[in-house]
């Protein structure tokens, strides 16, 4: 089970994981909390700005999602349906009704019951930081570790990691394409310690699909970053995805290489 914010942090942060244990016949779970209508309107419009529409943006984003769940093989689909807060800062992160507003106890008894019915060995979502500090990944974080408090559920829980060794590679392969990594720093401030990093799961067989599964957001301007480098070149960058292991059952010495070790 992948609990994300958003439609499209699938694709990112795990769409090598979903399509290679979808290949393995694993039951993949993807659960997403808000239905996205913050993110980009035609032509990259914000909120706010001519030619956004939140509901027209929602609509859209939630056939992107169908479209990146096909190519992943995600076998269920859960949307909680919550409105998005937008990004850190914004004055929609305290608009009623958000998902960064609503109690953390009441979202959580609502993925509790999904825990519940799907009964995941595996639970992957974000750190107490949201990855990068946004309200919503910070919110999925609160509600995944409450949900499964609630429940008997003996879960590895999991978040996604950017091993800090990775960023100096990625920013030479990017450069060889012609493409300069936004924001270094950032990336930098929010890579984990290699030696924190408790499993890395070799995506290589199925990178191209996780390539495909972002392509099908292009709604989302962000997106265009990832796919600014060739097929080839993305294969080298994404073929592996990090994560750290939070609690539940441990599967033997650091890094694993299946998330799943010790449980199957």
């Amino acid at each position: 089970m992948a609990v994300h914010a958003h439609p499209d942090d699938e694709a990112s942060s795990t769409g090598g994981i979903l399509a290679r244990y979808s290949d393995e016949g694993v039951r993949t779970v993807l659960v997403t909390c808000t239905r996205g209508e913050l993110g980009d309107g035609p032509g990259g419009a914000k909120p706010g700005e001519d030619g956004h529409d939140a509901d027209a943006v929602a609509a859209t984003r939630r056939e992107e999602l169908a479209a990146s769940c096909a190519v992943l093989g995600v076998s269920s689909l859960e949307m909680l349906g919550y409105h998005d807060s937008g990004m850190a800062g914004w004055p929609q992160n305290d608009a009623p009704g958000s998902f960064w507003t609503t109690p953390v106890d009441e979202a959580a008894g609502r993925l509790a019951s999904l825990v519940e019915r799907y009964r995941p060995q595996v639970v992957v979502t974000y750190d107490d930081n949201g990855f990068y500090g946004h309200p919503d990944h910070i919110q999925a974080h609160r509600i995944t570790v409450a949900a499964l408090a609630a429940t008997d559920v003996a879960a590895k829980l999991y978040c996604t990691a950017l091993p800090r060794s990775s960023i100096a590679r990625f920013a030479s392969l990017f450069a060889e394409d012609g493409v300069e990594v936004p924001d270094a720093e950032e990336f930098e401030s929010i890579a984990t310690a290699d030696e924190l990093v408790t499993a890395r799961v070799d995506c290589s067989t199925v990178v191209g699909r996780k390539r495909a599964a972002l392509a099908a957001h292009a709604s989302q301007m962000d997106n265009a970053f990832f796919l600014a480098i060739g097929e080839d070149r993305f294969a080298e960058v994404f073929a592996v995805e990090s994560f750290v292991q939070l609690s539940g059952p441990r599967g033997g010495a650091p890094p694993e290489q299946d998330l799943f070790a010790g449980v199957r």
